[in-house]
């Protein structure tokens, strides 16, 4: 994967990325940021390191989320939420017609 990294690394050498609205909770710390600079750091990091995504989760939960949403077809990460913090409640969208659902 390290070379899938550099790769990356290069790629987004050249975007500019604008602070986000919200805090970006990234896999390889599962800390909140909202600074750019970090969030294409953590992006680089994330291709090698372990996904911390218990403690994503977590992270999420003490911030107050409580509601999410799984894009891609199966259920598989709204069971895991499920069991790493109740409080959020989490939808799977993934048909077209959820998509078009969703969206309107």
């Amino acid at each position: 994967m390290a070379p899938a990294r550099e790769r990356l690394a290069e790629a987004m050498a050249s975007l500019n990325i604008k602070p986000p609205i919200v805090p970006v909770v990234a896999n390889v710390t599962a800390e909140p940021t909202q600074d750019p600079a970090r969030i294409k750091e953590l992006l680089i990091q994330q291709v090698t390191s372990p996904v911390r995504w218990e403690e994503s989760i977590q992270a999420i939960a003490k911030m107050g989320v409580t509601r999410a949403y799984e894009l891609g077809s199966g259920a598989v990460l709204k069971g895991l939420v499920k069991r790493i913090a109740e409080t959020i409640d989490t939808t799977t969208i993934g048909e077209p017609h959820e998509v078009d659902a969703f969206s309107a």
